[in-house]
């Protein structure tokens, strides 16, 4: 007789702390395009071992930039519609995370990075957010 356990890790397969917000097409252009702080989008898929291994440090980094940065996370597996977004913003693997400062993107990161050195280029990238912001005027 095989039994199968199935365990669900917290980051793993799509399970984020209350920090990360999980997008869809549906709500991609509330979530990502339109917010009022800057965003970076993890393009992830429950295949993917780097995925999954970057998750925790995902998570532990968004309760760190809450107020300056919402962290979202877009399952590039989970729908066409979802697909059409990754190829739109030429993500071509992942983990991939894409900025976006007033529906502008701003930056990438592509690949695993141990938490330190993820934190330095979200920094960097995050120090030309200022930019975005101040540019940026309702039409």
């Amino acid at each position: 007789m095989c039994i199968s356990i199935k365990l669900v890790l917290r980051g793993e397969q799509g399970v984020s702390s209350g920090s990360v917000v999980e997008v869809s097409a549906k709500t991609w252009k509330r979530e990502v395009l339109e917010s009022d702080i800057p965003v970076v989008v993890d393009f992830w898929h429950h295949h993917c071992g780097w995925c999954r291994a970057l998750n925790p440090i995902y998570d532990e980094l968004s309760n760190e930039y809450v107020g300056r940065l919402k962290f979202a996370k877009l399952n590039v597996l989970e729908s066409h519609e979802n697909q059409h977004i990754a190829i739109q913003y030429g993500i071509m693997g992942t983990p991939t995370l894409k900025f976006f400062c007033m529906g502008r993107t701003l930056g990438e990161i592509v690949g695993y990075r141990p938490k330190n050195l993820l934190k330095e280029e979200i920094d960097k990238i995050l120090s030309q957010s200022k930019e975005c912001l101040e540019k940026s005027t309702a039409l």
